[in-house]
């Protein structure tokens, strides 16, 4: 079933559609920083582009907050723009050994907001359940996000496209990706996860995404570690052909141990 937005899952632990942020009171038709509670908040955005601050400025990635349906501003405001939705001509492919890809119709400049991964959000419960009944020739879509706080806590997002999902779900791994992923917060704290143009990207190229998070975080910030020999089974080639190619997908077995 085809959805432009993540739904709640069948565990219903979270709503991503439930509104608990409170709006901005600007009167603005564009909200601007410092004035804006919103644009106070984290990474702000620039003609339509992500602002991308390069590794060596800071060690850590600021928040996105846009503008929600609280907020006084219009729906012109520069600070929606995940929340409008797919924007740029896509195509879904059949590719000679990933399966399923989706290429860029038009010339997409660095920076610039492409699509979200949308699917059922899910609980780690239920996520764990679904991973764990999956056999391992098929295809596992369902992908964790951990954000790291400053005071230590990890916040996680499991979304899982494989019956609810968008044309972000047939996105392919690359160990040298031409996009990255960016939780972007709207109407709550469940997360839309966004991805942007990480390069400039030619019309007809494929576009994908690094599935372990180690793209444009810093080295160690990736949960992915060499898995015990067991668990070798479970894991799948990667076909993606850059230089740097790991020769097998991501790796992350927490969705398998049992705590």
């Amino acid at each position: 079933q085809y959805s432009p937005d993540s739904v709640a899952g069948a565990d219903g632990e979270m709503d991503p559609t439930e509104v608990t942020f409170p709006g901005c009171p600007c009167r603005s038709s564009s909200c601007e920083a410092p004035e804006c509670p919103c644009l106070r908040r984290g990474h702000n955005y620039s003609s339509l582009c992500l602002r991308l601050a390069e590794q060596q400025e800071q060690p850590f990635s600021r928040p996105v907050f846009e503008c929600n349906s609280l907020c006084r501003c219009g729906e012109g405001c520069q600070n929606r723009l995940v929340q409008r939705g797919l924007q740029l001509r896509l195509q879904v492919f059949r590719t000679p050994r990933k399966g399923w890809g989706v290429r860029a119709l038009e010339p997409i400049p660095r920076g610039r907001f492409v699509c979200e991964y949308a699917g059922e959000v899910l609980g780690f419960a239920e996520a764990q359940r679904r991973v764990q009944a999956q056999a391992p020739e098929e295809p596992n879509y369902i992908i964790a996000v951990r954000e790291h706080l400053h005071d230590g806590r990890v916040m996680e997002t499991f979304v899982d496209p494989t019956r609810v999902g968008n044309v972000g779900r047939f996105l392919n791994h690359s160990c040298e990706p031409n996009l990255f992923m960016v939780p972007v917060r709207v109407d709550s704290m469940v997360p839309k996860l966004a991805l942007f143009a990480a390069a400039d990207i030619s019309a007809g190229e494929e576009l994908s995404y690094d599935y372990s998070g180690r793209f444009h975080n810093f080295p160690g910030a990736s949960r992915e570690h060499k898995p015990l020999e067991e668990d070798n089974s479970l894991r799948k080639p990667c076909y993606c052909g850059s230089r740097t190619c790991a020769s097998f997908l991501p790796w992350d077995s927490s969705l398998f141990s049992t705590p």
